[in-house]
């Protein structure tokens, strides 16, 4: 056996078993072999070939290894498996989570639908009623514009005259030549003033239809009517419509009731 080999020998049972191996003392000299003390019985049972302590330190290491690895990997596979259920219970909790944010919604949806069911309906905002002086101060001024178109007709046609003027004592002929000249003058003040045209066209005889949704007041009905429109029927009269009013501007600190002054000759 080489010194190499003993080297070997001698390192792993010093490692392993804290003893030399007994053929160490062939590569001592003679005087260091008669120094040594004698060997015991355990000694020589514990004095085994340097193939078997060889190998069985190899062998016990690579059981060693072996076992590391075993528990290595048998730690990784519960790693992983912890790992595994961790995510697992992080998908449930995730899941969990998810349905009750849906459940919490659809709750807070029921409940904001039920607040608006229980909201009483407001009430149709009704425009304020115009104060008692509002309204004075307006039948003040469409009285004032009566009052001024009748002031126009007697100045222009001398309405209020022909109309005041009793004619039974008058003959036909008189009233008539009397009626020409005021309907002329009449009828110039109104087309000045006033832009007029018919509700309905056609003449007065002509058959006409009164349509669906037609309005009461533009239009009315006279004779048999029953059920609902269109009405089939005689126009009696198209009726009129005002399109547009120019009527003079007011003068003020005028009492619009004096629709003539008397007039007054002097001599």
């Amino acid at each position: 056996m080489s010194r190499v080999s003993m080297a070997f020998r001698c390192f792993f049972g010093l490692l392993f078993t804290g003893k030399l191996p007994g053929k160490a003392t062939d590569f001592l000299s003679e005087d260091a072999r008669r120094a040594l003390p004698a060997p015991s019985d355990a000694d020589a049972g514990d004095d085994v070939s340097g193939d078997d302590v060889s190998g069985d330190s190899h062998g016990g290491r690579a059981d060693k290894a072996k076992a590391d690895d075993a528990k290595a990997d048998k730690g990784k596979g519960k790693g992983k498996a912890d790992s595994g259920r961790a995510d697992k219970d992080k998908g449930k909790g995730k899941g969990k989570g998810k349905g009750k944010g849906d459940s919490g919604r659809a709750d807070k949806g029921k409940a904001k639908d039920a607040d608006e069911e229980a909201k009483p309906t407001p009430a149709p905002v009704r425009p304020a009623a115009p104060s008692p002086a509002r309204q004075a101060a307006a039948a003040e001024y469409h009285t004032e514009g009566a009052l001024a178109f009748l002031a126009l007709l007697q100045r222009e046609g001398r309405l209020v005259d022909f109309l005041q003027e009793d004619i039974d004592d008058y003959d036909d002929a008189d009233v008539g030549a009397a009626v020409r000249n005021i309907h002329r003058d009449l009828r110039k003040v109104l087309g000045a003033h006033f832009q007029i045209e018919p509700v309905m066209p056609g003449e007065e005889g002509d058959d006409v239809t009164v349509p669906k949704g037609f309005d009461p007041g533009e239009i009315r009905l006279a004779g048999e009517v029953e059920g609902e429109p269109p009405f089939k029927g005689v126009l009696q009269h198209h009726g009129w419509r005002v399109v547009e009013v120019s009527l003079p501007t007011f003068t003020e600190g005028v009492d619009r009731h004096v629709v003539a002054p008397a007039e007054v000759e002097v001599s």
